[in-house]
């Protein structure tokens, strides 16, 4: 099962394993990251699932839908490795990413 690396905004680090096909937003939920929000429960509709990931991981994720890029126009400290953790699915390309929370998911 593919490891995910999740870095806090306190700059700690929670490794956590997970199975393929799972959403990012889901395994830091699951395994509590109470940093990643996801108030609307992964239906991609609030923005509070906003993470980083690492930039030389951002090759091996899929191309964001339009919803996606619409609701990254509303949260906060978005840049060019901004993803929404509940449209990422964990994949064996994964294994290993480096997955940074913000502190605020507004």
């Amino acid at each position: 099962m593919p490891i995910v690396n999740f870095i806090l905004a306190d700059g700690s680090q929670k490794t956590v394993e997970g199975e393929c096909g799972t959403p990012l937003m889901f395994l830091a939920k699951n395994n509590h990251i109470d940093a990643i929000l996801a108030e609307c429960g992964g239906c991609c509709s609030c923005a509070t699932c906003h993470v980083h990931i690492a930039p030389d991981w951002m090759a091996r994720l899929p191309e964001m839908d339009d919803d996606e890029k619409e609701l990254l126009e509303f949260a906060e400290g978005v840049d060019e490795y901004s993803r929404l953790s509940c449209q990422v699915k964990l994949t064996e390309a994964l294994d290993g990413v480096v997955v940074h929370v913000p502190e605020s998911q507004y």
